[in-house]
């Protein structure tokens, strides 16, 4: 089977953009490729971290990615940092890595400008670990956001320049562009993508939200001017709600348009909450009945390690 290989990063609660652009995205695949899912903890102490409460958030995210979908008897979900081979194979490609060529990443400039104190050199060596959570398994396909497609062009030409070096070791990944649900925007500010580190909890729509919750946030997301509910570059606000509503029911951003063709912001705000409220109710009532099996999930990390 080709091989499929994803990574999230432990650092605390999934948001929606990450089920509906990533791991919804991910169930169809299972059944079609030889699956590998790692929680890159190796990754998130590249920023200030504390030792109990990253490991707590691994446990975390690894029940929440069983019960968005991701059957353990179909992939292999396993920590990082479980797997030797990541780090080894990663200090094997930094040695063929210019320095140069990680210092124009853009995520490394714009991590770097907002740390306060000295930058460390893990925050540089990210891309290069990164390149080899991916060739460590040869994988085919490799699903990429906008903000990781340089990312992964680093790793495709470092496998190039490996194989070069020495003979055909490492397959050449494939981009598999991410679904229109990792395209989510903040609720407060429309130009940027909804994230979990965003400190403006008002922005973000947790997997985790009690329904209360994800209706208060969603009716006080900001608006555009006017009143009509169309997709349109002058109407960002209006626009995300729209994608939202779209990946959360499954209805045509034209089609939706439609609906709301004489309603105005507030009904339309209602639907937004009840779709997203009625898609998350499964998942986090799955999540409730696993979250406290520690044994289970650590069989889960166990079995996944020893098959990477």
């Amino acid at each position: 089977m080709p091989i499929f290989l994803s990574a999230m990063q432990p650092t605390g609660n999934l948001h929606l953009g990450n089920y509906l652009g990533a791991a919804s995205n991910w169930v169809p695949m299972l059944d079609e490729y030889l699956c590998f899912i790692p929680i890159v903890d190796l990754h998130a102490i590249t920023l200030p971290y504390k030792p109990a409460e990253l490991r707590r958030n691994t446990y975390t995210c690894l029940a929440q990615y069983i019960a968005c979908g991701l059957d353990p008897k179909k992939c292999w979900i396993f920590a990082q940092s479980h797997v030797i081979g990541h780090t080894e194979l990663a200090w094997l490609l930094g040695c063929l890595t210019p320095v140069g060529q990680l210092q124009r990443m853009t995520q490394f400039k714009d991590k770097a400008s907002k740390q306060s104190r000295a930058v460390n050199s893990g925050l540089l060596f990210y891309p290069v670990l990164m390149a080899a959570d991916i060739l460590l398994y040869n994988a085919d396909i490799v699903p990429v956001g906008d903000d990781q497609k340089q990312h992964l062009e680093l790793a495709r030409d470092i496998a190039e320049r490996f194989n070069s070096t020495y003979s055909p070791t490492f397959k050449i990944p494939k981009p598999h562009m991410s679904g229109a649900g990792s395209r989510l925007m903040s609720l407060q500010d429309p130009t940027s993508k909804m994230a979990k580190s965003d400190p403006n909890r008002r922005a973000t729509i947790f997997l985790l939200d009690p329904p209360d919750v994800v209706r208060k946030k969603i009716m006080n997301a900001v608006t555009d001017t006017g009143h009509e509910v169309r997709a349109a570059e002058d109407k960002p606000a209006i626009t995300n709600l729209l994608n939202i509503l779209s990946a959360s029911s499954g209805t045509p951003v034209d089609q939706l348009e439609s609906n709301f063709v004489h309603g105005g912001y507030a009904e339309f705000k209602e639907t937004v909450a009840d779709a997203v409220i009625e898609l998350l109710a499964p998942m986090q009532k799955r999540y409730g009945e696993i979250v406290e099996d520690r044994a289970y999930l650590e069989k889960v990390l166990r079995d996944g390690a020893e098959a990477a």
